[in-house]
């Protein structure tokens, strides 16, 4: 078989693991494309690098707990495509998860009425305000994606403790339950290097930064949501459109 011309040998005097090695080179030839239409098999991958099978499978095991590959039983491994988000539009990470054909589930940590000084502060409201908290680490195909906390006042979202949050979606809920929209708000994007309770919680391997996204949803005028969201950096990014005359935002995608 023709050694594909991405492929780079391994180095048998380097003290690295030559799964290691395997690894790095096939997330490197990831990164550039190199599988877009096709991720090859076992068998391909052992006689391309001219490796056992052993190493071959260790090389892929970590790839999947990076959450860069998919493999079941029975099907074909998969690349795992990263989850872009235009900027400037009123997004859900349930819609986004759901459109890209991945299956979106969420872990409730805390999901409650409590007191948070600086969450009612960033509301704009008196800190011993009663506010509806809801912490959750979000899931796509099964894999870690974000860690998310949110508060809302609990005048307008008490009726959300009760609410099924492991498959719903928060704006939807509030809006049915509530009566409350969000029509807008602002965020603010920043990297971020993991606390290892926040590395712990999203499975983030070595090496790999996360983005904090900080924002405030408005119901027309009103501020009525603080969140803040730690999201993988392998897993998602933010996107820009734009053309000689100068740059736009992303499209709207539907609120939920």
């Amino acid at each position: 078989m023709p050694a594909d011309p991405g492929a780079r040998p391994l180095d048998r005097q380097d003290p690295l693991p030559l799964w290691a090695q395997l690894q790095r080179d096939l997330s490197r030839r990831l990164t550039a494309g190199d599988f877009a239409t096709a991720f090859p098999g076992e068998l391909d991958i052992a006689r391309e690098y001219d490796v056992s099978r052993h190493t071959v499978r260790e090389a892929l095991r970590r790839l999947r707990e990076a959450g860069v590959l998919d493999s079941a039983r029975g099907r074909p491994t998969q690349v795992r495509a990263a989850i872009e988000q235009p900027l400037g539009s009123l997004y859900s990470l349930f819609r986004e998860v759901e459109n890209r054909g991945m299956t979106q589930t969420s872990e409730i940590l805390d999901q409650s009425l409590t007191t948070d000084a600086e969450a009612a502060a960033a509301l704009g409201l008196p800190e011993r305000t009663r506010l509806f908290h809801l912490e959750r680490v979000r899931l796509a195909d099964g894999v870690p994606l974000a860690h998310d906390r949110v508060w809302l006042p609990a005048s307008l979202a008490a009726p959300l403790v009760k609410a099924d949050f492991t498959r719903g979606a928060l704006y939807d809920e509030l809006a049915e339950r509530c009566g409350v929209r969000v029509t807008g708000g602002r965020e603010r994007i920043s990297a971020t290097v993991p606390a290892p309770a926040e590395r712990a919680l999203l499975a983030v391997p070595r090496g790999v930064a996360c983005l904090t996204v900080e924002r405030s949803g408005y119901a027309e005028a009103r501020l009525v949501e603080r969140r803040v969201t730690v999201v993988r950096g392998d897993r998602w990014s933010v996107v820009a459109d734009w053309t000689a005359r100068g740059w736009s935002v992303g499209a709207v995608a539907g609120p939920g």
